[in-house]
């Protein structure tokens, strides 16, 4: 019998190299709400890692619920963040009148 670590690292690499072969083939145009889209599916990992946190039996899988947490946190704030400043370059900006020369 296969150990299932082996085989979780198995599916690890493999989603890796899916995931890159995916996001390497997306438009400019489109990455944008890609990435709106993707922030919100990473809304799901706070859920999770507040789950794994009040179900832990154990100081260490406390602390390490904690820590996803916050990481989960860091990459959800971080991409709205990114994501607004990139939909900042579509507004129009505007002119100076010359009024208030």
């Amino acid at each position: 019998m296969v150990d299932p670590l082996i085989i979780n690292i198995y599916i690890f690499v493999l989603a890796a190299f899916v995931g890159f072969e995916v996001i390497s083939k997306v438009p400019q145009l489109l990455h944008t709400p890609l990435m709106s889209g993707s922030n919100a599916i990473s809304g799901i990992t706070i859920v999770g890692s507040l789950v794994v946190t009040g179900m832990g039996a154990g100081g260490w899988t406390q602390w390490l619920g904690f820590v996803a947490l916050i990481m989960a946190t860091i990459n959800v704030v971080g991409g709205f963040v990114v994501t607004d400043r990139m939909l900042q370059m579509f507004k129009r900006r505007e002119k100076p009148s010359e009024a208030k020369q």
